[in-house]
Formats: C-alpha cells, sequence, structure tokens
C-alpha cells in the first residue's frame, strides 16, 4: 500500500502528462504558459479541493517545461536506466471527495482496505481521494454508502509501476515514456508519483504492448 498527498506541482504535470495535445506542444514550446494555466486551473482546483493562484500554476507549468527540453539521444537512452517494472492487470480507479462519501473517515477506507489487499495506491489532494487498485467485489462493496457509487469507478485499466532509482527525475521519466509510448500507438490514461515510484495507468489493452516496449527500452541501457 502506498499514500500520497498530491502537491500543485505533481497535478500540474498529471494534467499535462494525460493530454497528449498539451504535452506536445509544451515540448515544442509552441504554447502560452499563462494561458496553459488559465485553461487547466479549473482542473487543477478541483483535484485540489481549493481555489489556486494562478501565478502558482505558471510556474509549475514552467518548471515542468524545462524539464521537457529536447536533451542528447544518449542521455535519453539512460533515463530507464536501473529501472524496474510490475504490471497489474484488472484495475479499477476509484475517485470521490469527501462530499461524496458523506464525510466517511478516510482511515476508516484505509483499514477496509488493508483487510482485503495490500496491493493498493492511494493519493490525496485537499478532499478529494483516490485509489488505484485490483477490480475485486469486496473493493467495491467499500463504497456501498456512497451515493451513485457506480460513477466513481473507472474501469478497463491496468497498472505499470515504474520503480527508479532515487536520484533519477521522476519527470524526466514521465516525459520520456509518455513519447515512447505514443510513437508505438499507445496513450496514457493517467500517471501519478509516488515517493519511490512512477505509476502509468493505461487502458488493459494496451498494457502488454506497453510493457514490453518499455521493457525493451530498459534493456538498451544495460
Amino acid at each position: 500500500m502506498r499514500i500520497t498527498n498530491m502537491s500543485v506541482p505533481e497535478i500540474v504535470r498529471e494534467t499535462i502528462t494525460r493530454n497528449r495535445s498539451i504535452f506536445d506542444c509544451l515540448k515544442m514550446d509552441l504554447i502560452n504558459y499563462t494561458a496553459l494555466a488559465v485553461k487547466i486551473q479549473p482542473e487543477i482546483e478541483r483535484s485540489l479541493g481549493n481555489s489556486i493562484n494562478l501565478n502558482t500554476i505558471v510556474v509549475a507549468i514552467k518548471r515542468f517545461a524545462d524539464s521537457l527540453e529536447v536533451k542528447e539521444e544518449v542521455e535519453e537512452q539512460l533515463v530507464l536506466k536501473n529501472a524496474r517494472l510490475a504490471l497489474t492487470d484488472g484495475i479499477v480507479d476509484i475517485k470521490f471527495s469527501m462530499k461524496d462519501s458523506q464525510n466517511i473517515d478516510p482511515l476508516t477506507i484505509l483499514d477496509k482496505f488493508s483487510k482485503i489487499t495490500t496491493n493498493y495506491d492511494f493519493f490525496r489532494s485537499s478532499d478529494t481521494f483516490r485509489f488505484l487498485a485490483e477490480d475485486l467485489d469486496d473493493v467495491r462493496e467499500i463504497f456501498d454508502a456512497i451515493p451513485n457509487r457506480e460513477n466513481i469507478f473507472s474501469t478497463g485499466l491496468a497498472k505499470i509501476r515504474i520503480s527508479i532509482p532515487p536520484n533519477q527525475n521522476k519527470s524526466d521519466v514521465v516525459s520520456y515514456v509518455a513519447e515512447v509510448l505514443h510513437d508505438n500507438g499507445i496513450e496514457l490514461v493517467n500517471a501519478f508519483f509516488s515517493q519511490d515510484n512512477i505509476i502509468l495507468i493505461l487502458n488493459e489493452r494496451d498494457s502488454s504492448k506497453a510493457y514490453d516496449v518499455l521493457h525493451s527500452a530498459i534493456l538498451r541501457t544495460a
């Protein structure tokens, strides 16, 4: 089990990474940072559960853009050096707010999860909570008390966990991985940063191919 509180820069990176057109424009320096900040501000605020200064988003965008500067081919090939992959199919993405949960204590939910499985990830941003777990009936039953609970589940997903050395820049890895997968006709559904891993969420139909592509990229760094 992994628990993560997401910061503004992490949410900005996540938002941009899962939008391929914005990601490409940002990487090629074809987009105005302030205009982009205005565009994604509502989504960032929904994720955080509170208002955020526009300049804070602009700064986060600029820092992410700086990390996407074109590197020498040799450097890019080393981005995944010593990385390890773990693929899990049959993942459900569960996202809800405290309002949705009618003030159910998240610690209670975590306790119920721990009695079912330890193979899940938990991300928190202000009053929004997100679980990534195997799609089990017992897991779904945890959320029986939430009204319209079927709306909080996104299914048909797979998860690839990338474990990287502590000194590796996670933004470099995500941008490189997103580009490699895109070049192979695979788009990310989402990407998350935990303390020592990067978690990629993909459509389940793409998971095996994505794993093979990334595994081959790692082998080339050996």
